[in-house]
C-alpha cells in the first residue's frame, strides 16, 4: 500500500518570458525542480528573447485580482513570490492581495530592470513598490542596482555598502533583506542576508558566462519554493543560492538564443541531483 503526499504549493505572481528563461516560465520551472506545485497570476505579457524586450501587454488589474482569487480560493498556497508588477496600478491591486493573505510568506523581488537593460518598472512605481510591496514581504531579494533605486543612491560597490544599504531597505518594513552581488565585479559574487539581528554573506565563484538571463527571477523562486516545503528562511535562502550556482554552471556552454541565455533549470532531473546541490 502506497502512501499518498500532497505536494507544497507555491505562486508566483510575475510577467511572462515566452522565451522560457525568466518570469513565470523560469518560476514554474523552479518550483517544479523543487518538488513543489506551481501556481501563476500573470501581471503581464512580455514579447522578448535572449536579446531583449520588444513589447509589453499589462494585465488588467481586475483581472490579475480574479487570477489570484481563483488559485487562493481553491487551493493551499503555502509561499507566494512576486516578479514583474510594471505600472503603479498592477503594484497597489497587488499589494492589497497580499494583504488579505498576510499569514503566507511573501519573497518580493522588485524587479526593475531586465538582464538585457530593459526597464520592466515604470519610474512612478518605484515609490509603490517601495511603500506598499516592501512592507508585506517576508524578504525581498533586490540586485544592488535596484537597492540603489529603491534607496536612491549609488550601487554598493564594497560589501560593507551592501549590508548598509540592505538595513536601510528594512526600515521601508520588509523582515529580511537578500541583497545580491551577483552585477559588481571581483573573482567572487557575494550576497548578504541581512535581518534585524543578523548579517550573513554567502559567496561563490564568480561564473564566466552570458547565460544569466532569469537568474533573480530563478533565485526568488527557488526561496519560494524552500518556504513552501517548510524549511527556515536561513536554509531556503541556502538552498535557493546553491540551485541558482549550479544552473548557472550547468548552462555556461549552452547556446539557447542569440543574446543572454537562460540558466538551466533542469540540470538537477537530468543529472539526478537534488536542487540544494552545494
Amino acid at each position: 500500500m502506497t502512501t499518498s503526499v500532497t505536494p507544497a504549493i507555491a505562486l508566483t505572481i510575475a510577467g511572462s518570458d515566452p522565451s522560457g528563461g525568466a518570469g513565470i516560465q523560469a518560476d514554474l520551472k523552479t518550483f517544479e525542480a523543487f518538488g513543489v506545485y506551481g501556481t501563476s497570476v500573470i501581471t503581464a505579457l512580455t514579447a522578448q528573447n535572449t536579446r531583449g524586450v520588444s513589447g509589453v501587454h499589462v494585465v488588467p488589474v481586475d483581472f490579475i485580482a480574479q487570477q489570484f482569487e481563483a488559485v487562493l480560493g481553491d487551493l493551499k498556497v503555502a509561499a507566494i513570490k512576486t516578479g514583474m508588477l510594471g505600472e503603479v496600478a498592477t503594484v497597489n491591486r497587488v499589494a492589497r492581495l497580499l494583504s488579505h493573505y498576510a499569514q503566507i510568506p511573501a519573497v518580493v523581488d522588485p524587479v526593475m530592470v531586465a538582464t538585457s537593460g530593459d526597464v520592466l518598472l515604470e519610474p512612478a512605481a518605484v515609490a509603490a513598490v517601495r511603500t506598499q510591496i516592501i512592507p508585506r514581504a517576508l524578504i525581498i531579494t533586490p540586485n544592488i542596482y535596484e537597492a540603489a533605486m529603491l534607496l536612491e543612491t549609488a550601487p554598493a560597490v564594497t560589501v560593507d555598502e551592501m549590508i548598509a544599504q540592505a538595513r536601510a531597505l528594512l526600515a521601508f518594513g520588509c523582515g529580511s533583506v537578500l541583497l545580491k552581488g551577483g552585477h559588481g565585479e571581483g573573482a567572487e559574487a557575494i550576497d548578504v542576508l541581512v535581518t534585524l539581528g543578523h548579517v550573513r554573506s554567502f559567496a561563490r565563484p564568480r561564473i564566466a558566462t552570458r547565460n544569466t538571463h532569469g537568474t533573480g527571477c530563478t533565485l526568488s523562486a527557488a526561496i519560494a519554493a524552500g518556504l513552501a516545503d517548510g524549511h527556515t528562511l536561513a536554509d531556503a535562502v541556502e538552498m535557493a543560492k546553491a540551485y541558482v550556482w549550479s544552473a548557472l554552471q550547468s548552462a555556461a556552454d549552452h547556446h539557447i538564443g542569440n543574446g543572454c541565455g537562460p540558466v538551466d533549470h533542469a540540470f538537477a532531473g537530468r543529472e539526478g541531483k537534488p536542487p540544494m546541490i552545494s
